[in-house]
């Protein structure tokens, strides 16, 4: 299991971090991507078309034929790049293989780079609308783990978030079984990750926790394996306000001893500004941080859900 130095690697379609590198010379940038989460990131930048050997500006491609396998072909001339694209997506993908990617931002609508939703034209001219670009599929196919999300869909705040909060989670995971799997490690990061875990699906969290109760008398790789599939099909799930609300609750348990009647009150009726929208998750994670501290709850100080990822990404200040 590698781990890639400290750094948290991610692929990106090059025009999202300002370059010019469109089919008309343009460039979208998304200064989200590139000015925050660029501070806790190293961007691995990919355009598919001059990578290829298109040029600057070039004739706009799309896609065409058949909905699993189209061709790329040129809008007016037709001319074909199929070929030449996958020829060289093969030999790229092996690159980004040694970069050890924690995730990809794809760029929205791209005949290459688009993940989902991309245009497929038939033979008649007539689009369906729920292709992937073809550099974007050859990624995910070869990547089916990562954690993949386009620039549109990451406007949305709750999935920027749940796309981050998987991205670190990565990271974590590939840094704790670097040098190799153990029953311990597996304890570890289970424990630490409980809240987190059960903020998105307490049932997967329960199978997962059958798995960690196996892996002192399995010590196979498949256990392991499992366990991280187990992992991220939990994180595919979206937390919700009633999520975590549970989650918080459970976490105000371990201070029934230690909370005053007017800082339980004040808990509770944080949680039900939280309930009703009129704050976001991270007033009362706050709150609950700050009593962490106060009560020196060391198993809570551990828990992931309460510091998932850098604060200076403001995440939950919109969820």
């Amino acid at each position: 299991m590698k781990s890639n130095e400290g750094k948290i690697r991610l692929g990106i379609a090059k025009c999202l971090l300002g370059e010019k590198v469109r089919y008309d010379g343009s460039q979208k940038l998304d200064r989200y991507l590139r000015d925050t989460l660029g501070q806790y990131v190293e961007w691995v930048p990919v355009c598919p078309e001059v990578e290829t050997g298109m040029p600057i500006p070039r004739e706009a491609v799309r896609l065409v034929g058949d909905l699993d396998s189209p061709r790329l072909v040129g809008r007016q001339s037709g001319e074909d790049w199929t070929d030449r694209m996958q020829t060289w997506g093969k030999k790229r993908l092996e690159q980004l293989q040694k970069d050890d990617l924690c995730g990809y931002v794809f760029k929205y609508g791209s005949p290459s780079s688009g993940m989902a939703r991309v245009k497929v034209y038939n033979d008649k001219g007539m689009p369906r609308h729920d292709g992937r670009g073809m550099w974007a599929a050859m990624v995910m196919d070869a990547f089916p783990h990562l954690p993949f999300e386009d620039d549109g869909r990451l406007h949305d705040p709750r999935l920027r978030e749940n796309f981050i909060s998987r991205v670190f989670t990565l990271k974590r995971w590939r840094d704790i079984m670097a040098g190799g799997y153990s029953a311990g490690k597996l304890v570890e990061f289970h424990t630490r990750h409980k809240m987190l875990i059960m903020a998105h699906n307490v049932e997967l969290y329960r199978a997962m926790g059958k798995l960690v109760a196996k892996a002192g008398e399995a010590g196979s790789d498949e256990l392991f394996e499992d366990y991280f599939n187990t992992l991220f099909k939990a994180l595919s799930y979206k937390h919700t306000v009633k999520k975590n609300v549970n989650v918080l609750e459970h976490a105000m348990g371990y201070f029934k001893k230690d909370l005053t009647s007017a800082e339980k009150a004040e808990l509770l009726e944080l949680f039900g500004q939280y309930k009703t929208g009129l704050v976001p998750l991270v007033v009362p994670v706050t709150m609950i941080n700050h009593y962490v501290r106060k009560y020196d709850k060391e198993y809570l100080a551990k828990q992931y859900y309460l510091n998932p990822y850098p604060a200076e990404l403001m995440l939950r200040n919109q969820v």
